[in-house]
C-alpha cells in the first residue's frame, strides 16, 4: 500500500503502524528504508525476519534531530558533536557508544549504535510526528529495503516490488543521493571512515580538524572496530551477475559477444551495457545506458539503472569503471560490492 508521504493523514497512518510494531516503508534522501521501531524488540526482529538479514547485522537507527543523540548514545566524542552539527540532517552515519538496554537489537548485539538524522522531508515529518506521541518513538531502526545483500531501493515502487502491497510505504519520489550515508566510526578517538558516502572523507576532515583514517589503515594497530551496514564484500547485486571493465575492454567484450547472442537468437536481452563511452553495438539482445559524467548524478540513479536491467531480464551487466578520484570512491565501493556477487 503505498501512500502520499506529504499527506498528514499518510503520517498518521504510519505512526500509527510503527506504534503497533509494524514495519513501514520509509523514504529518505539516500535509499528508501524498511522502518520499524528502534526501541521494540519485538519489531526490530520482524525487520531482520522480513529482509532474511542476519541478527548479528547491526542497523542503523534514524532519529529527529541532534537530540535523540542523547536517548542512545553514552557518549559523544567533540569530533563526533562537530560531526553531527556540520552535516545532520543529511547522510551522515555516526557510530557512538551505545548506552546500556538501549537499542541492543537494532546494534545487532554491539556495545555501540550507529545513528542518522535523514533531511527527507517524509522521514522528518514522520520521526517528529512519533517523538511527540503519548509514548514518544525516540528513533526508527531503518536498513534499506531490499531483501538482505541486494541492490537499495530509490523509489516506493522498488520497495513495493520487494515487500508486496500489504506493507505501508510513503511515497516521498525519488531519493535525492540514492546511495546509502557516509559511515564514521567515533567509538575508537578518532574518526574511521567505515563506508563513503556522498558526504566525502575530505569533508569530514575538515570538520573534525583531524585526518580521518580507513578501516584498512588501522588492521595492525587498533583492534577491530564496530560492525556496520554495507560491510560485506557482496552486496547491493541484482540478480544478473556484473563485471566492471575499462571502456576499450567492455567494447572489444561486446563487439564479440554481441554478435554471438545475436546468432542464438534468444528471446529477451542478454547484455546490458552502463558506460561512459558511448558504445556501438547493433545487436538488439543489448540494452545500453550512459553513466553521467558527474559522480553525484550517477550514484543518484546508480541502484535505478541496476533494477530496470533486472526486470528486463539480462543475464550481464557490464560496467565502465569508473574514473580514479575521491568523487567517485562512493560510487565504485557500491559497484565494486556487486560485482562481487
Amino acid at each position: 500500500m503505498i501512500l502520499p508521504g506529504n499527506a498528514p493523514e499518510s503520517i498518521a497512518a504510519a505512526a500509527h503502524s510503527i506504534g503497533a510494531g509494524e514495519l513501514i516503508g520509509l523514504p529518505t534522501e539516500t535509499v528508501y528504508g524498511l522502518a520499524a521501531d528502534a526501541g521494540s524488540a519485538w519489531a526490530v526482529a520482524k525487520i531482520f525476519a522480513a529482509k532474511g538479514r542476519p541478527s548479528e547485522h547491526p542497523l542503523i537507527v534514524h532519529v529527529a534531530d541532534a537530540g535523540g543523540v542523547a536517548h542512545f548514545a553514552d557518549q559523544v566524542p567533540a569530533f563526533a558533536s562537530r560531526l553531527i552539527a556540520a552535516f545532520w540532517p543529511g547522510p551522515l552515519t555516526v557510530i557512538l557508544p551505545r548506552r546500556d538496554g538501549v537499542g541492543k537489537e537494532a546494534a545487532g548485539g554491539q556495545d555501540s549504535i550507529g545513528l542518522r538524522c535523514p533531511s527527507h522531508p517524509v522521514a522528518q515529518a514522520l520521526l517528529r510526528d512519533l517523538l511527540a506521541g503519548s509514548q514518544p518513538v525516540y528513533g526508527l531502526a531503518a536498513p534499506s529495503a531490499n531483501q538482505f545483500g541486494r541492490v537499495s531501493p530509490t523509489t516506493a515502487a522498488h520497495v513495493q516490488g520487494e515487500f508486496g502491497d500489504a506493507l505501508l510505504v510513503l511515497d516521498g519520489g525519488a531519493c535525492r543521493v540514492g546511495i546509502e550515508s557516509t559511515i564514521i566510526d567515533c567509538t575508537r578517538g578518532l574518526p574511521i571512515l567505515l563506508r563513503p558516502g556522498s558526504i566525502s572523507r575530505a569533508q569530514v576532515e575538515a570538520v573534525c580538524g583531524q585526518a580521518v583514517l580507513l578501516k584498512e589503515e588501522l588492521q595492525n594497530h587498533i583492534p577491530q572496530g564496530p560492525r556496520a551496514s554495507g560491510m560485506l564484500e557482496s552486496h547491493y547485486a541484482p540478480n544478473a551477475t556484473v563485471r566492471l571493465m575499462n571502456a576499450k575492454a567492455l567494447q572489444t567484450a561486446l563487439d564479440v559477444l554481441g554478435a554471438e547472442i545475436d546468432s542464438k537468437k534468444p528471446q529477451q536481452p542478454v547484455i546490458a551495457t552502463y558506460s561512459r563511452l558511448i558504445l556501438r553495438s547493433t545487436s538488439s539482445k543489448v540494452l545500453r545506458r550512459r553513466m553521467p559524467d558527474d559522480a553525484a548524478a550517477t550514484a543518484q540513479q546508480l541502484f535505478a539503472v541496476l533494477r530496470e536491467f533486472d526486470t528486463q531480464g539480462v543475464k550481464l551487466i557490464w560496467i565502465e569503471t569508473p574514473p580514479e578520484g575521491p568523487q567517485w570512491d562512493a560510487v565504485r565501493d557500491r559497484l565494486q560490492r556487486a560485482a562481487a556477487g
